[in-house]
């Protein structure tokens, strides 16, 4: 039985405060995209903000990335655990990047700043973002942690008000464009004292103890949602395998993603020590994202429309992760593409709960970023320059009751946005010559997976181009019958030749002259239910708006259309009998 836990706020009180702190973290989210320097940020949104407790536990989440529900959090409670509370002091902001606890790449600038009130010690103001460049090798495969950029542990960036200015060189002098990266910092201090300010008010307006009583009720509610939900799943032992395609270093060499759900009661726990062991190439990431792989996975089964994101909602759910996966990976591992694998683990536990929940999960998705990252001196000004392509929309799975969403950027990337051809355009000698969706990379289905995408961009001037793309090989599986979507793809144009027989999808440091260009395809989503049973009158308008091929159509549905593209009853019917052997 859950032990009741009751704090005595006000029930009207507590939904004000609810809104309160989701409209602090939104705002945080906003001043950020408003101030950044670099595109990742303010257009793609590589980042999350959010509101904590004294002791480090999620209050709420400006959303961001899925992945990062876990991350902060854990970053603050690890600067909890070096300072400790008397340690902090108002006018504090700290600071790391370190891999190893925030379980991500060293890309992620972490900034926490200690809210005080009257002297007391009453929650966190936080926000992890994406920095374009770290230092570090600027392409290929890294194989330890050390050759990925400059390592910043725990330290406070700012001691009672002051900033630390000699951190703030050594950080200059390793990074390839200093102004940029410093106006991402400062964006980054800006939302969270725009946190720290906000929430302070809302204490004032309040009350100190009737917020902070609000929302330990508010995290009740969260927890409370979140057993009935898992009551409602059938107790039982639930396993899924899959695979991610390599390393990167070991090619073709596949790493296996097995996942074991328990659930018993009002409570699951999610297995994942069975997980591929940690790999050479740069996929690793740290515990902190297994727990957060198995946290995503809970949150969309249990409670996906419970707002603001807290630790409520995580209570009902055990983690058990071992020592040294690529979920779990210990220094001096390599991180640079932390955020690949993690999304086919999450993809594999909705995999393992199909039998038991069919209403509630969902077949494969294309699972990667589809990111190409290109590097080089820009022709207009001539300086030295840094960007990306992506993330790119792909397929996601159908589901038993509707089609899966096309062109939609990966369950990792969760609120994010690719960045917009014309700003690329723009602002790099690039030039986009496709960008459309995929015909026919949807899996079949009684519902059909979303649609990948096709991106194919042209250097306009020499340029380093890096893809790490994986999920070629392990295409999104389709469920109860369904088909698999289509897998990732990554093309060369070399001297206006084709390269179409690359193993993998992972093309690093491939120089590119003008005129060439490289091709980002994106996978579909995996099909729900047998193809012959999908609605003839749907396949007939897939076909019409070009998302499925005539032949598929015929081939695959069992549809048979006219030459004006409308269902024949007759043939069909016909079709569809043989298919069904009857």
């Amino acid at each position: 039985m859950t032990r009741k836990r009751r704090s005595g706020a006000d029930p009207v009180l507590t939904e004000i405060v609810r809104n309160g702190v989701l409209a602090v973290t939104e705002e945080m989210k906003t001043n950020l995209m408003r101030t950044a320097y670099n595109m990742i940020i303010y257009e793609a949104l590589d980042f999350t903000v959010g509101l904590f407790t004294a002791d480090g536990d999620t209050v709420s989440i400006g959303l961001g990335l899925p992945m990062f529900i876990r991350g902060m959090s854990q970053t603050i409670k690890a600067e909890l655990r070096q300072f400790g509370a008397g340690g902090l002091k108002p006018g504090d902001i700290l600071v790391t990047n370190d891999a190893y606890t925030t379980g991500s790449h060293l890309n992620h600038f972490t900034f926490s700043l200690p809210i005080f009130d009257d002297g007391k010690l009453c929650g966190f103001a936080c926000c992890m973002a994406h920095w374009t460049d770290v230092g570090g090798n600027l392409g290929g495969i890294t194989t330890d942690i050390y050759s990925e950029g400059i390592q910043i542990p725990i330290m406070k960036y700012q001691k009672a008000g002051v900033v630390n200015q000699e951190l703030v060189d050594i950080i200059r002098m390793n990074v390839r464009l200093p102004e940029r990266a410093m106006g991402d910092l400062r964006a980054q201090i800006t939302a969270v004292k725009t946190g720290e300010r906000r929430f302070l008010e809302l204490l004032d307006r309040y009350g100190r103890d009737t917020v902070l009583a609000a929302i330990r009720d508010i995290m009740n509610h969260s927890e409370a949602a979140a057993r009935a939900r898992t009551r409602s799943i059938p107790d039982g032992v639930y396993e899924a395998e899959s695979y991610m395609d390599d390393d990167g270093v070991e090619i073709g060499k596949r790493v296996p993603i097995r996942v074991r759900v328990v659930v018993k009661g009002d409570a699951m726990t999610i297995d994942l020590s069975q997980v591929g062991a940690q790999v050479a190439g740069f996929y690793n990431s740290g515990a902190t994202t297994g727990y957060a792989c198995a946290q995503v996975a809970y949150k969309c089964l249990t409670s996906p429309s419970d707002y603001p994101i807290n630790e409520g909602s995580f209570r009902p759910l055990k983690v058990v992760l071992s020592r040294g996966t690529v979920v779990s990976a210990e220094r001096p591992a390599a991180m640079r593409w932390w955020m690949t694998f993690p999304m086919t683990v999450v993809d594999t536990v909705f995999k393992a709960m199909e039998k038991a929940i069919p209403g509630r999960t969902i077949a494969g998705h294309h699972a990667d970023l589809l990111v190409a990252l290109i590097n080089g001196i820009a022709p207009k000004d001539g300086r030295f320059f840094i960007a990306s392509v992506g993330p790119s929309g792909g397929g996601w799975g159908a589901k038993l009751t509707e089609d899966g969403m096309s062109a939609t950027v990966c369950l990792n990337d969760g609120d994010t946005h690719n960045s917009p051809c014309e700003q690329m355009e723009a602002k790099y000698p690039l030039l986009f010559e496709c960008h459309a969706l995929r015909e026919d990379s949807g899996g079949a289905g009684r519902n059909r997976g979303g649609l990948g995408t096709e991106q194919v961009i042209q250097a306009r001037a020499p340029i380093t181009v890096n893809m790490q793309v994986d999920r070629v090989h392990c295409a999104p599986w389709g469920l109860a019958g369904g088909r698999d979507g289509k897998g990732n793809e990554v093309r060369l144009r070399l001297g206006g030749k084709e390269v179409s027989n690359l193993p993998n999808a992972k093309v690093l440091t491939q120089r590119l002259n003008p005129g060439d260009a490289f091709t980002l395809r994106a996978g579909g989503g995996g099909g729900f239910g047998p193809p012959a049973e999908r609605d003839p009158d749907k396949v007939a308008y897939d076909v019409r708006q070009g998302y499925v091929s005539r032949e598929a159509a015929r081939t695959i549905y069992a549809v048979e259309l006219d030459p004006a593209g409308n269902v024949d009853p007759g043939r069909t019917q016909r079709l569809r009998r043989r298919v069904r052997g009857t």
